[in-house]
């Protein structure tokens, strides 16, 4: 098994009432930052994971993605997997 480093970003689907988002937005105008399209204010969560091989890494990440780490109906979802390190990859 080789432990490899997993990044999930997690955002709110287009289209989907994000307050958080929107109040970000409105701030950055407020400073006078113009410009500033939609703003959606997403999550990271990173950590390891031992697994046999990186395309097993990926698809036991998109699983947990589906069961826990997003909510499918209302938040999309994007899997990083990162080389373990001292790897040449």
């Amino acid at each position: 098994m080789t432990e490899y480093g997993i990044e999930v970003r997690v955002t709110p689907r287009r289209g989907i009432l994000d307050p958080q988002g929107k109040a970000v937005g409105g701030a950055l105008s407020s400073l006078g930052f113009d410009g500033v399209g939609e703003v959606h204010v997403g999550r990271l969560i990173v950590f390891g994971l031992a697994a046999e091989s990186e395309a097993d890494a990926r698809e036991r990440a998109d699983a947990m993605c589906r069961q826990l780490l997003a909510n499918p109906v209302t938040e999309d979802y994007q899997v990083a997997v990162r080389a373990p390190a001292g790897s040449a990859a």
